[in-house]
């Protein structure tokens, strides 16, 4: 009897692959964001496939942003005290933590801000503890970016909580730049985080900043309880609101707090973070923020930077600690990436 030989089935290529290769296409070639189910894909690639997807996603940043990277400081007016009751937040007048309200004044914020001007940064953010500025507290920020625009060439954000379209308008008359205001999580996920206000109170301040014509920034914190299917929520939800920057922050469990007692987001979960971000926010300033010391280290900072971040918070963060300013501009100078320059800026 005549003997056949089987053809060998063809081989399909496997699911990393695919998707991939659609990232690839879509946002690479494209410049068009990932939707949120191919977010959730992205979320659940394995271990394994995290080089070539920190690859992918810094491709897609330079094609899209560039090799620059923003370079800011931030420094809090008003410390501890808040009334709010978000549960990450060591700020919280609520919890036992051991923040105490505190205020600073004009010539110690200008101070501030003439020294992030001297590390190379072009973005300096005045923030606050606040649900909301009253008028003492706009009649102070009115005062310090008077004072800081007089002494030092930067430019100058602000981060007050929620505002009403009289304190928008105000802020846009002074020259503020960029207003910061999170949503913090997916409106799924929120109840669990804060109670004493809604993520629609966010999103209505965020619409109002956008509207008046100053830069949005907001994005949030990973690594507070939800799942990755919320995740995938949030960086959609981003999307949507189209902000010109995105902070991205990793939970550092404070002391006294709700999430204290959480555990710290593994440094692998971060980094497909870092670049599904990049990939739901093709064009979009993606800025390393707190909690990335921890959860990264020296040698996960360098691949996030190689793997969809465009911007980094230097120094320290309102009530932890960060890495110092030189270390952070000595990583730059050793991937050979440019700090963004003011006059860009404007």
């Amino acid at each position: 009897m005549r003997q056949t030989s089987a053809v060998p089935p063809t081989r399909r290529p496997d699911r990393t692959t695919d998707l991939l290769g659609f990232v690839r296409e879509r946002v690479l070639r494209e410049g068009a964001g990932l939707e949120e189910r191919h977010v959730l894909e992205v979320l659940q690639l394995p271990d394994e496939a995290l080089p070539q997807l920190l690859a992918l996603a810094h491709e897609v940043r330079l094609r899209w942003c560039g090799p620059e990277v923003e370079v800011e400081g931030i420094v809090s007016l008003k410390t501890g005290g808040c009334p709010e009751d978000c549960h990450f937040c060591s700020q919280s007048g609520l919890f036992l933590s051991p923040v105490r309200s505190a205020w600073l004044d004009i010539p110690s914020l200008v101070r501030a801000a003439i020294e992030t001007a001297a590390t190379g940064a072009t973005e300096f953010c005045i923030v606050a503890a606040v649900r909301g500025p009253d008028e003492r507290l706009m009649r102070q920020v009115r005062e310090g970016v008077g004072a800081i625009r007089s002494a030092v060439d930067i430019n100058v954000a602000a981060s007050l909580g929620m505002l009403t379209q009289d304190q928008v308008d105000d802020l846009a008359a002074m020259g503020v730049h960029r207003y910061n205001h999170n949503l913090e999580t997916a409106r799924s996920h929120f109840p669990q985080v804060v109670t004493t206000h809604t993520w629609e109170e966010r999103w209505q301040t965020l619409t109002m900043v956008r509207d008046a014509g100053m830069e949005v920034c907001c994005g949030g914190i990973v690594g507070m309880g939800e799942t990755l299917v919320q995740r995938a929520e949030f960086a959609a939800q981003l999307a949507e609101l189209a902000p010109d920057e995105v902070p991205l922050n990793f939970l550092n469990p404070r002391p006294g707090t709700p999430f204290g007692e959480l555990p710290v987001m593994a440094g692998t979960d971060a980094l497909r973070t870092v670049a599904a971000f990049r990939l739901a926010l093709p064009r979009t300033i993606l800025r390393y923020a707190g909690g990335r010391e921890i959860t990264l280290g020296d040698l996960g900072t360098r691949e996030g930077m190689l793997g969809g971040i465009n911007a980094v918070i230097v120094g320290n963060y309102l009530t932890t600690l960060g890495r110092s300013p030189e270390r952070d501009l000595e990583l730059l100078g050793d991937l050979g990436m440019p700090v963004k320059a003011l006059s860009q800026t404007i």
